[in-house]
């Protein structure tokens, strides 16, 4: 009697699950940034584009991004790896906290540079449908660039979500 009820129970677990729309195997975010320099008050304000996955689900997500920043006389390219710890506020709000390192290029008067620096985010994605196939999102963050100097900077970026769906 109790395999039976085993044996029942095992064979209708997968499709209650069935209902459920299957995680993504990428998230593609396209976007605008703005960053602000806390030691000279300088503004730059450039494109952004990131790709974020999920290893770990519920608890790690990866995201890889390429931030290209214009100011006054400079040009800054970020490249950055943040590692990222998802809550779901809702089927529609997810909240993420993340750290990483980041790569700095900045050109500024004739002169460029480069160094390593380390950014902390605050990752809110909205997403218009339950199904969470596109979407936005809003990421303020703080940066400290540990080259010379060691600028402190906060920032913003926004834009549209695009989830890449498994076949």
């Amino acid at each position: 009697m109790l395999s039976g009820a085993l044996l029942l129970y095992s064979v209708n677990a997968p499709g209650q699950t069935a209902d459920k729309e299957p995680e993504p195997i990428a998230i593609v975010e396209l976007g605008g940034g703005a960053g602000w320099s806390t030691s000279n008050a300088a503004s730059s304000f450039g494109p952004t584009v990131a790709v974020e996955v999920t290893p770990i689900e519920k608890w790690l997500e990866l995201e890889a991004g390429i931030t290209s920043l214009f100011g006054r006389h400079s040009t800054e390219w970020d490249a950055d790896l943040l590692f990222k710890k998802p809550w779901s506020l809702s089927k529609k709000v997810e909240f993420m906290f993340g750290l990483g390192p980041e790569w700095v290029r900045v050109s500024k008067n004739g002169l460029t540079a480069n160094s390593v620096a380390g950014e902390a985010v605050l990752d809110f994605m909205f997403w218009p449908s339950a199904k969470r196939r596109f979407g936005w999102y809003l990421e303020p963050g703080y940066e400290y660039n540990l080259g010379r100097g060691h600028e402190k900077s906060v920032g913003m970026s926004f834009g549209l979500l695009i989830a890449i769906q498994r076949r």
